[in-house]
């Protein structure tokens, strides 16, 4: 079936719609036995392109359709996240709350032209590596490349890509610290 230019099985809407009206707003991980969780990560495996073991997807996350999203092992989803179709996210990610990543931007190049009027940006696909921790309120530009062992403070707006390691935060993101130690340390 193919629907605003996407193709989607009968299966996959059924599970977007009970998660989007039901399965969204069910207590968040860890309580009342984890119902809620267990409701999300069963929705999700119908969902989305890939989905790992092990996976926590929190109340409130927003994802769209879900088209193209993959996420890996051990990893989730923070409370009320917004994740656009087509991220890919690596084994054990951590995702805070209040996480929103960009899949696209306005175009604003002609100045002759008013910045309403000339569109989006194509959509340009984040790529989150493995052993990431994402920080609470943390905001991504589009086509974001967070290599692995990467460590994102809560707020930080991440404009551009860093190296594996890096200790990332502030507005805009800076390099901090590597979490790779020298010999002489």
């Amino acid at each position: 079936m193919i629907i605003y230019g996407q193709h989607f099985r009968i299966s996959q809407l059924i599970f977007l719609a009970f998660y989007y009206v039901i399965a969204r707003w069910m207590p968040r991980s860890g309580i009342l036995f984890n119902i809620g969780g267990r409701t999300r990560r069963w929705c999700c495996k119908y969902i989305f392109k890939k989905c790992g073991e092990h996976i926590n997807v929190e109340r409130g996350a927003f994802f769209g359709k879900g088209i193209g999203i993959e996420i890996g092992n051990y990893s989730g989803i923070g409370i009320n996240a917004n994740i656009p179709g087509d991220t890919i996210i690596g084994d054990y990610v951590m995702m805070g709350p209040n996480v929103i990543i960009f899949p696209h931007n306005h175009e604003f190049r002609n100045t002759e032209i008013p910045m309403m009027f000339q569109g989006d940006t194509p959509k340009v696909r984040t790529v989150i590596g493995n052993d990431v921790w994402i920080g609470q309120n943390v905001i991504m530009t589009p086509g974001r490349k967070i290599a692995n062992g990467t460590i994102i403070g809560a707020g930080c707006v991440l404009t551009k890509d860093f190296p594996e390691y890096s200790i990332v935060g502030g507005n805009p993101s800076r390099l901090l610290k590597s979490r790779i130690c020298s010999k002489s340390e």
